[in-house]
C-alpha cells in the first residue's frame, strides 16, 4: 500500500500538466497541432538519440527495442483487422496506435525511475525505444492508411526521422562516439519538452472534445488491446524467458511489463491531429486510459513486482 500510494503521488504532477495544456488550449487558443508536429519531428528524434546513446549496448540489449516492437505490431496488426468489422466511421485506423504504443515516454518514465532507480531506468529506456519504432513505422502507416493509398503512406514513414535517430545513435555508441559536453545540456532540455510538451497536447485536444467516451466501440476495442491483451503477452514473454529461455534478467521483464501498462501513448493524439483522423476521438481515450492508469498502474505493479 506504501508503494501504491508513493507511486499515485508520483503521478499527480502528470495529470496537473495535462490540466495545464486544457487551459491552454480552451482560454490561450493554443494550437496542438504545430506542437505536434514539434514533437513527432523534432523533439522525439533528438529524445531517441540521446537515450540510445547513453546506453551500454550489447547483442542483446540492441535486440530489446525490435523485441518490444514485435509485440507491438503483432497486437497492433490483429485488433485492427478486428477494428475495421466493427467500426465504420473512419476511425479503424487509430485504433492500432492506440493498443501497440503505450505512454512510455510522458508517463512512464518518471514511474520507472522511481521503480528501477537510475540503473533500471537505461534498460526501461532501450525498451521504450520499441514503442517509439512501433509509433514511426507499423503505427503511423496503418494509421495513414485510413487516408492516404499505399504509396503516399509508406512514403510518410520514410520521412518519420526518429528511425534515422535509433539508427545513428546505435551506430555511433557501438563506434565508442559520444555526445560532445557541449551539447549535454541542449539534449537535458529537450527531454524535459519531451514530458511537459506531450502531456500538455493531450489537455489542448480535449479542450474541444465533447464528451470523454465518444464512440464506445472505439474506446473498448482500445483499453481491451491496452490494458487487456498486452499485459497478457508481456506475462506470457515473463514466465517463458524466466522459465525456459533464459536470455534476459528480471530487470528486462519487469521493464516491458511496465511498457505494457501504461495508458495510451500521447503520441496517439499527435499523429491523429497530424493526419486529421478522428482527432478528438483518439484525445478523449487517451485521456480516459490515463485517467483509468491512475489507478491500474499501482494495483498491476503491487500484483506482479
Amino acid at each position: 500500500m506504501a508503494a501504491a500510494l508513493a507511486l499515485f503521488i508520483k503521478l499527480i504532477p502528470l495529470y496537473v500538466t495535462v490540466a495545464l495544456g486544457w487551459v491552454a488550449g480552451r482560454y490561450l487558443e493554443a494550437s496542438g497541432k504545430h506542437i505536434a508536429g514539434i514533437m513527432l519531428y523534432i523533439v522525439t528524434p533528438s529524445v531517441v538519440f540521446s537515450g540510445v546513446m547513453a546506453a551500454p549496448l550489447s547483442p542483446e540489449v540492441i535486440f530489446l527495442p525490435f523485441l518490444v516492437f514485435g509485440f507491438a505490431s503483432v497486437l497492433a496488426i490483429v485488433q485492427f483487422r478486428f477494428a475495421r468489422r466493427v467500426l465504420t466511421d473512419g476511425s479503424a485506423s487509430i485504433v492500432p496506435l492506440c493498443v501497440g504504443s503505450g505512454n512510455t515516454g510522458y508517463f512512464g518514465v518518471p514511474v520507472a525511475l522511481l521503480l528501477f532507480g537510475e540503473e533500471g531506468l537505461a534498460i526501461y529506456i532501450v525498451c521504450m525505444l520499441g514503442v517509439t519504432l512501433f509509433e514511426s513505422s507499423v503505427g503511423f502507416y496503418l494509421a495513414a492508411r485510413g487516408r492516404h493509398d499505399l504509396r503516399e503512406s509508406l512514403w510518410r514513414v520514410a520521412k518519420l526521422p526518429s528511425v534515422y535517430a535509433f539508427l545513428a545513435a546505435v551506430t555511433l555508441n557501438l563506434s565508442g562516439i559520444g555526445i560532445p559536453e557541449v551539447f549535454m545540456p541542449l539534449f537535458d532540455n529537450l527531454r524535459g519538452a519531451y514530458s511537459i510538451l506531450g502531456m500538455m497536447i493531450i489537455g489542448m485536444s480535449i479542450s474541444s472534445f465533447r464528451g470523454l467516451v465518444g464512440n464506445v466501440r472505439f474506446t473498448a476495442l482500445a483499453f481491451f488491446g491496452k490494458f487487456v491483451a498486452w499485459p497478457l503477452l508481456a506475462t506470457a514473454f515473463w514466465w517463458l524467458d524466466s522459465q525456459i529461455l533464459g536470455i534476459y534478467e528480471p530487470a528486462v521483464h519487469k521493464a516491458i511489463f511496465l511498457i505494457s501498462i501504461t495508458p495510451i501513448a500521447a503520441n496517439t493524439v499527435v499523429i491523429a491531429t497530424l493526419l486529421d483522423t478522428s482527432p478528438r476521438q483518439a484525445a478523449g481515450t487517451v485521456m480516459l486510459s490515463t485517467i483509468f492508469a491512475l489507478v491500474f498502474i499501482p494495483v498491476m505493479i503491487s500484483l506482479a513486482f
